[in-house]
C-alpha cells in the first residue's frame, strides 16, 4: 500500500483529479453489479471507496498547503 501512496502523491492535480472520476464510474458498475448480484468479489466496494478517499485526502493536502503559501506570500 505504502507504493501505492507513493505513486498518488507523485502524480499532478490534474491525473488525480482524472483518477477520482475513473474510480467514482467504477464504484458505480461495482454497485450495479452487487445489485443485480452478479458482484464475484463484495471487498472491491470497500476498496474502490478506501482509494477515492485517498485521492481526494491527497488533492486536500495540496489544496490546505497552496493555501497556505499564498497567505504566506501575501502578508510579505
Amino acid at each position: 500500500m505504502k507504493a501505492k501512496l507513493k505513486e498518488l502523491r507523485d502524480k499532478k492535480i490534474e491525473d488525480l483529479k482524472r483518477d477520482v472520476v475513473e474510480k467514482q464510474k467504477h464504484l458505480f458498475d461495482l454497485r450495479s453489479q452487487a445489485v443485480t448480484e452478479k458482484l464475484e468479489d463484495p471487498t472491491q466496494i470497500g476498496k474502490t471507496r478506501k482509494e477515492i478517499a485517498r485521492i481526494n485526502t491527497i488533492l486536500r493536502e495540496r489544496q490546505t498547503a497552496e493555501g497556505k503559501t499564498a497567505a504566506a506570500a501575501a502578508t510579505k
